[in-house]
């Protein structure tokens, strides 16, 4: 069988070539250096009246987790920005974390020009690149992350940060216990989810097992409305794969239709809902309605439920649990998670349009004055 491969060590390291298993099994490592670099910088800006994350793929998908995460913590907007320029309310009293792995991403750098001639409050998360380089130009605050991952997992470096910053300016609280009890709860999902645990006693090899061969659509809801889109962007980047996310209750205006006519093609799909012990009844009501109305359609339905006490174990458990799986159905494909032709081929097509030689010498004359 195809799956036995999940418990071959040898036929997962021919196809897991770059080792992105890696990075899911370090993740509370990696979420405890990161807390440790975080908490080594200063921030001296005063409270902002609004936040902005932005960034672009695996270094923006921790803004929307923060915007998620913080929604009923703090009395200050944050919205993520996946654009090349600021919204237009964006001044100098807002707080912009500039969020690019590499450094060198375009979109970012075009947003980090606009919030410095805007006078924002700017704050830069990279490994290295442009990003940083103009920061200390500049004298602009950064956090300088470790270089050599794939941005997607760098996670930890790219998302807890933020939070740690918030609690920095004043605007929250009690962060450090939300992590420890994160940290605490992945070391448990990594040890049910390592490559050593066998298919039968491991949830993401089963998941992956089971939604092997079809296009995954992941439901959240609140604090794990960015989880899902995370599933998605890891079924793509990881496992190759098309994929869709959407979240409750919007997703009963509209999306819930879709099913209706399906037929043939629900077979297709495969559902994962993400859910916890703790849900409002009002969504907890909602999805065994919703899940009524598509077993009809279709009987892929699956559930990944969350871990912990905090809201950051509860998010960042059900990532992790999306992440080996996302891995897992690579090798169960045939292919190696890490690589990403497709963007590196975009990017070089890119350059064509000079618009980031643009940007830089745009930076670089705001160094000479």
């Amino acid at each position: 069988m195809a799956t036995e491969i999940l418990d071959n060590p040898n036929e997962i390291k021919r196809i897991d070539k770059s080792n992105m298993l890696s990075f899911c099994i370090e993740a509370p490592k990696h979420c405890q250096e990161a807390v440790k670099l975080a908490e080594a910088v200063s921030i001296n800006y005063s409270k902002p009246q609004t936040i902005i994350v932005a960034g672009m793929g695996g270094s923006a998908i921790g803004g929307a987790l923060l915007k998620d995460w913080a929604r009923d913590k703090i009395d200050v907007p944050i919205e993520v920005c996946r654009e090349y320029s600021l919204p237009a309310y964006v001044n100098e009293k807002t707080l912009v974390f500039l969020v690019s792995y590499s450094g060198e991403t375009e979109e970012t750098l075009s947003v980090f020009l606009d919030a410095i001639k805007r006078n924002c409050m700017t704050f830069c998360i990279s490994s290295g690149g442009r990003l940083i380089e103009f920061s200390e130009k500049l004298k602009l605050p950064y956090l300088r992350v470790p270089s050599g991952m794939p941005p997607r997992a760098a996670l930890p470096y790219l998302f807890l940060p933020m939070p740690i910053f918030l609690e920095k300016s004043g605007l929250i609280s009690d962060v450090g216990s939300e992590i420890s009890d994160a940290i605490r709860i992945l070391e448990q999902v990594k040890d049910e989810n390592s490559p050593e645990n066998p298919l039968k006693d491991n949830f993401s090899k089963m998941l992956a097992s089971n939604i092997n061969g079809t296009v995954p659509i992941v439901y959240g809801f609140r604090i794990y409305r960015a989880v899902a889109q995370r599933y998605k962007q890891q079924f793509n980047e990881n496992s190759k794969i098309p994929a869709k996310w959407e979240f409750f209750p919007e997703l009963d205006h509209n999306e819930i239709v879709g099913w209706e006519g399906a037929k043939e093609l629900a077979k297709c799909f495969s559902i994962i809902f993400i859910r916890d012990k703790d849900e409002p009844e009002e969504i907890r009501q909602r999805i065994k309605a919703t899940k009524e109305l598509i077993r009809d359609e279709s009987e892929k339905i699956f559930e990944v439920w969350s871990v912990g006490k905090s809201g950051l174990a509860k998010m960042l458990s059900t990532i992790y649990v999306g992440d080996f799986t996302s891995v897992y159905l690579a090798i169960l494909r045939g292919v190696d998670p890490t690589p990403v032709k497709t963007i590196a081929l975009l990017k070089e097509r890119m350059k064509q349009s000079r618009v980031k030689e643009k940007i830089l010498r745009e930076l670089q004359k705001l160094c000479e004055k």
